[in-house]
């Protein structure tokens, strides 16, 4: 024993969640396809381990830090679209208590929403066309209320995000 304190249960799930996050994001900056599906599949079984434990990770336990990195362990938890969707109702309850952020409650509801063939409502989800060499929004309810929504939720104006998204 090192004499040094066993970190606080929040800290320890603060740490595991950048360490997630941070192998999440090597498997995607590599573009290295089966090793983006193994750490997805990881960080999934390990994120619903947790969320069944001691629920969604507050902002108060984790920071904003670690509330983006379990955001984004769910937005990527496109194999397992129960877990996305029960995710999305802990995240929406964690959003009205002022312990998650509005801006990944509408970016994994416009995920989940598209994984079940659904129009989304913030227009975050792109896809690539065929021939792989632009990107476009997969279709978007109600878009003449787009930025208002967009708003609503802290995201910028979708002209801005659209720009951005097809590399402008």
């Amino acid at each position: 024993m090192d004499g040094a304190p066993a970190p606080h249960p929040a800290q320890a799930l603060a740490a595991e969640l950048r360490r997630r996050f941070a192998a999440d994001q090597a498997a995607r900056g590599a573009r290295d396809w089966p090793a983006m599906d193994r750490v997805d599949a990881e960080n999934t079984a390990w994120l619903k381990s947790a969320v069944a434990a001691g629920g969604w990770p507050r902002l108060a336990d984790v920071g904003r830090e670690g509330a983006t990195h379990a955001w984004l362990l769910a937005q990527h938890a496109d194999a397992d679209p129960g877990f996305q969707e029960e995710a999305l109702r802990l995240l929406t309850a964690a959003v009205a208590a002022g312990e998650a952020l509005p801006e990944h409650q509408a970016l994994l509801t416009d995920r989940v929403r598209v994984n079940a063939g659904q129009p989304q409502l913030y227009g975050t989800q792109y896809a690539g066309d065929p021939d792989s060499t632009r990107v476009r929004p997969h279709p978007i309810e109600d878009p003449e209320r787009l930025d208002e929504r967009r708003a609503a939720v802290g995201l910028e104006p979708h002209a801005v995000y659209d720009r951005r998204m097809r590399g402008g």
